[in-house]
């Protein structure tokens, strides 16, 4: 039996940077080529502690979003696992961040939890209303896109890039102008 692995985007579109993760996983689901059976790409937005079922459903959860870190340059991907991500320092400057954290303490106490890696980007403007990216996170996209796709690949996950269907702007404008045709933005 292969391993279950979902995939969540997770972070607000509305404010600039801060919506990396809803875009990454967005471009990842439109771009690339995979076994539907064995990933789920999934809109976390801001759903924080609503997203602890799939911590319990899937053998293997990837969240992609922000860590805010004045320590770190813009555009500084980390990866860590649970228990690196609660035993580091926790610099949680939006309620998205808070609640992920949250989320993962309370299902680290469970009895079953996913495999769980959290692939964060330190942000520039997680405070200006506006569906974009910094020039700055632009820079980096392509390294992030790629920190995730050599993760899944990592989970077991088989991934094929396709000839590019949706830029990152494209992306930006399906969050920016949500419709039926795409779901919403996702």
């Amino acid at each position: 039996m292969s391993k279950r692995v979902a995939l969540i985007g997770s972070g607000n579109a509305f404010f600039k940077d801060e919506g990396v993760g809803l875009y990454a996983a967005k471009y990842i689901k439109e771009n690339y080529f995979f076994n539907q059976d064995e990933l789920e790409i999934v809109d976390g937005g801001t759903l924080g502690f609503k997203l602890m079922p799939l911590l319990q459903e899937f053998d293997a959860v990837m969240i992609v979003n922000t860590a805010s870190d004045e320590s770190k340059r813009v555009g500084a991907i980390s990866i860590k696992t649970t228990d690196e991500f609660l035993d580091g320092e926790l610099v949680k400057k939006t309620a998205n961040e808070v609640e992920i954290a949250e989320m993962l303490q309370i299902c680290s106490m469970a009895e079953r939890m996913a495999e769980t890696i959290v692939i964060s980007i330190v942000p520039e403007d997680i405070i200006s209303v506006e569906v974009s990216l910094t020039e700055n996170i632009r820079n980096v996209w392509d390294e992030y896109i790629q920190t995730i796709i050599v993760q899944l690949q990592k989970m077991g996950i088989e991934i094929l890039k396709e000839n590019e269907k949706l830029s990152l702007d494209a992306i930006l404008d399906i969050f920016a102008n949500p419709s039926i045709e795409h779901s919403r933005g996702f």
